[in-house]
């Protein structure tokens, strides 16, 4: 998975309807750019460097795998939709929407188009007043001051006043009543990646399946009858016991749990892999412990085509996983979908994401964001 970064964008509007401006512009940065975390009040303030209707301000702070070029790109785009015409001047324009790149995780970046942190950031209170309520804790790579510090020595005397509050896109997607979230899926359907990207993005705590560390996963894939049994028998003692152990100690710093999978899974998979007379006596000892363990608030189902799954295993790399069948897999399918239609109890959401890509598309990630919400809802 890319790395995920954090970018705090400014924004400012003095044309035409200022406040719808400003709304559609971050709606359409969460849209198409990165998603957008948090959202800061709205400012009003005079414009800056020549004469002119005052600006309302606000800042941002996303989330986004792309590098800053191309992130760049995507604020120019936007702006554009917005009927920003960038005109080649050095002086000050009055604007019907612009967007500034202020910060790029803790990088120090200097190019022809592209200065982060921003070079006059320390000098605008219409920039620092509304920074510093999405990122407080934000201090510059260069410099090396917090932006406290900063805005405490800016010695800019204009005007700047809050106004009102805006709504963050993600305010409206409500896990507040959630404890515990599964996402399953087959093999290379991306739930891992999901999983992360929720997590990063609503403050949750992971639980993460540990299949790297178990040894009899690549001697499973060489030699199937004969290292099934200790393979699912192991498998399902780690399940039980990292979700015992991490649903028992809850992050208070953290909102809820998220997990890249569901205990049940042992079951789906043993009944595969497994001969008739080991999946009986794997049954009896599974049935035990899934009487003791937590159901998910939330289950949801990520399905993939399996010629989307077998290209997305050939690209991860991994060596042990290369020859599995396509029959295996959609064997795998198939039983999660049987599995789902028998839980008349489980909240389910099955979400078809087989011409999805949630990483470089942000549009995908945030159809999968809403039909989470309409679940929720």
């Amino acid at each position: 998975m890319n790395q995920q970064h954090q970018v705090i964008l400014s924004l400012g509007s003095n044309q035409g309807s200022r406040l719808e401006n400003i709304e559609h512009c971050i709606d359409l940065l969460h849209q198409e750019v990165g998603t957008v975390i948090k959202v800061s009040s709205l400012y009003e303030s005079d414009s800056w460097g020549f004469y002119s209707d005052s600006f309302y301000n606000c800042a941002v702070l996303i989330h986004t795998h792309k590098n800053p070029q191309k992130l760049l790109k995507n604020i120019l785009k936007v702006e554009r939709k917005l009927g920003r015409v960038r005109i080649e001047s050095s002086d000050y324009q009055p604007r019907v929407i612009d967007v500034d790149m202020i910060s790029f995780d803790d990088e120090i970046i200097t190019t022809e188009v592209l200065q982060i942190p921003h070079k006059h950031l320390q000098d605008r209170l219409f920039v620092l007043l509304p920074m510093i309520e999405v990122a407080p804790d934000w201090k510059h790579p260069r410099i090396l001051k917090s932006i406290s510090d900063i805005l405490k020595e800016c010695k800019d005397e204009g005007r700047c006043v809050k106004i009102s509050k805006l709504n963050a896109p993600l305010q409206k997607i409500n896990f507040h009543d959630f404890n515990y979230i599964a996402i399953e899926g087959n093999i290379g359907a991306g739930k891992t990646t999901l999983v992360s990207k929720l997590a990063e993005d609503f403050n949750a705590k992971t639980v993460l399946e540990r299949f790297a560390d178990n040894p009899f996963l690549p001697k499973f894939y060489k030699d199937q009858s004969r290292y099934a049994f200790p393979l699912e028998m192991s498998f399902l003692a780690d399940r039980y016991q990292q979700i015992a152990d991490d649903l028992a100690q809850f992050d208070l710093f953290k909102d809820f749990i998220i997990a890249d999978y569901h205990i049940f899974k042992s079951l789906i998979f043993a009944k595969v892999t497994l001969a008739e007379d080991e999946y009986r006596l794997y049954k009896t000892l599974f049935d035990i412990i899934y009487k003791e363990m937590p159901k998910p608030d939330l289950y949801v189902y990520l399905y993939q085509k399996t010629d989307r799954l077998l290209a997305n295993i050939k690209r991860r790399g991994r060596s042990y996983e290369q020859e599995i069948p396509a029959e295996y897999l959609e064997k795998i399918n198939n039983g999660y979908l049987d599995y789902i239609k028998t839980q008349k109890d489980l909240n389910v959401l099955i979400v078809d994401v087989s011409e999805r890509d949630f990483v470089k598309n942000q549009k995908d990630y945030i159809f999968i964001l809403d039909e989470i919400n309409k679940k929720l809802n």
